[in-house]
C-alpha cells in the first residue's frame, strides 16, 4: 500500500483495488489513436490512483510482464473486467491489442537478456510523448521494422538515456506515469533526438507501408517477405546471422542506414509480379501516402482536361477523398462509426 501526507490527512492507495470499488471505476481514460492496451492499462492504473505492479493483480496476474502479455495474448478474464469496469467494448480492446496480427513475426520479442545490442520489448519517440496531452506508447512501436518517427523525423528509441533500462512500466510499485522510468525515475520525454537521415526515414517508412497494405490483403504477408524483412542484419552484412526482432533500435538503424545506400531489389523481388509492381511504386515514391498523392493529382489532371465546359456539376475532389480513405486507413476505429 501506498501512502502520501497532505497536511493534516493521509492519503493510502489500496493493492487489493478491486476490493474498493465496484461495478465501473471512478476514472474513466479514453483510449488515444494507436495506442497500445498495454499503454492504455497504464494510464487506467494511475488515473484510477493504483500502481501498473499492483493493477495487474486486480486483472488476475501474478507478475512479470503482465501488461505486454496481455497485448499479445488478450486474456479473456483481463479483458472481460477491462471492458466491465470502463464500458470500453470487447471490439475496441481488441484492435488495441497485438493478438492475431499478420505482422506478429516482426514484433519484438517480451524478454530482457541483458545484452546491450540485445532487442527491448518496446520503442517510443520522445517528442511524441512530450506532444501528447496523454502521453501514450503507439501499436507500431513494437515492430522491429519501425526505426523512425516520420512526424518528428528521428529515430526512436528503446531504453531510457540516463540509466539504459528498458521500459517497464508494468513493473511500477509507485504513482507514477508510464513515460517515467522505473528504474531511474528519468522523464522519457526529455530524451535527447535521435538523428536519422531522410533516405534511411523513407525506406523505413515504405517498408512499414508495404507490410501494412499486404497485411489487409487476402493473401496477407508472403513468408518470403517476412523471411527478407527478418534478414535485414545479414542482407545488409552488419550484423550477420542475427533476426531483425533480435537486435536493439540503435543497432536496427545501423542496419537500415547499410540498406539505404544499396539498390532495393532484395526487398521488390516477388513470385508475384502485381506484388512486385506495386511494391516498387511505394519505393519509389517514398511512401503510400506519396504513392496516393500522386495518383489523386494525376486522375485529377485526366479529369480536368476531358471536363465538359457547360453544366458543371458539384462533386467531391478526387483528392480529398482518397486522402479521407488513407486518413480512415490508419485510423481502424473510425471505420466503424
Amino acid at each position: 500500500m501506498t501512502t502520501f501526507e497532505c497536511g493534516p490527512t493521509t492519503i493510502a492507495i489500496r493493492a487489493r483495488y478491486d476490493e474498493v470499488v465496484s461495478d465501473r471505476w471512478p476514472v474513466f481514460v479514453r483510449p488515444q489513436p494507436g495506442e497500445l492496451l498495454s499503454s492504455w492499462a497504464h494510464r487506467l492504473a494511475f488515473a484510477n490512483g493504483i500502481a501498473p505492479r499492483s493493477f495487474g493483480r486486480v486483472l488476475g496476474f501474478s507478475g512479470g510482464m503482465w501488461s505486454p502479455s496481455l497485448d499479445m495474448n488478450f486474456q479473456t478474464d483481463a479483458v472481460n473486467i477491462l471492458s466491465a469496469r470502463t464500458g470500453v467494448s470487447l471490439p475496441q480492446l481488441f484492435t488495441m491489442s497485438l493478438k492475431g496480427s499478420p505482422l506478429k513475426r516482426l514484433l519484438l520479442p517480451l524478454r530482457d537478456d541483458g545484452r546491450r545490442r540485445g532487442s527491448a520489448w518496446l520503442q517510443f519517440c520522445p517528442q511524441c510523448l512530450a506532444e501528447d496531452a496523454q502521453p501514450h506508447f503507439r501499436r507500431q512501436w513494437r515492430l522491429s521494422t519501425r526505426i523512425s518517427c516520420a512526424h518528428h523525423r528521428c529515430g526512436l528509441r528503446d531504453r531510457c538515456p540516463s540509466c539504459r533500462s528498458r521500459i517497464a512500466a508494468f513493473n511500477q510499485v509507485e504513482l507514477v506515469p508510464q513515460h517515467f522510468c522505473v528504474t531511474c525515475g528519468f522523464d522519457l520525454r526529455q530524451a535527447p533526438k535521435v538523428s536519422v537521415s531522410p533516405s534511411v526515414r523513407s525506406l523505413d517508412q515504405c517498408i512499414h507501408d508495404i507490410c501494412t497494405l499486404e497485411a489487409i490483403t487476402d493473401a496477407m504477408l508472403s513468408n518470403s517477405l517476412i523471411r527478407r524483412l527478418l534478414a535485414i542484419p545479414d542482407i545488409c552484412r552488419q550484423y550477420p546471422a542475427a533476426s531483425l526482432v533480435g537486435l536493439s533500435t540503435s543497432a536496427r538503424i545501423r542496419c537500415f542506414v547499410r540498406l539505404a545506400m544499396r539498390p532495393n531489389d532484395w526487398l521488390i523481388e516477388d513470385d508475384d509480379a502485381v506484388v512486385a509492381l506495386w511494391r516498387r511504386s511505394i519505393l519509389s515514391a517514398g511512401g503510400h501516402a506519396s504513392l496516393i498523392g500522386l495518383l489523386a493529382d494525376t486522375l485529377e489532371r485526366k479529369r480536368l482536361r476531358f471536363r465538359p465546359e457547360k453544366r458543371r456539376q458539384p462533386m467531391t475532389e478526387l483528392s480529398t477523398l482518397l486522402t479521407a480513405y488513407l486518413r480512415m486507413m490508419e485510423n481502424p476505429r473510425r471505420r466503424s462509426v
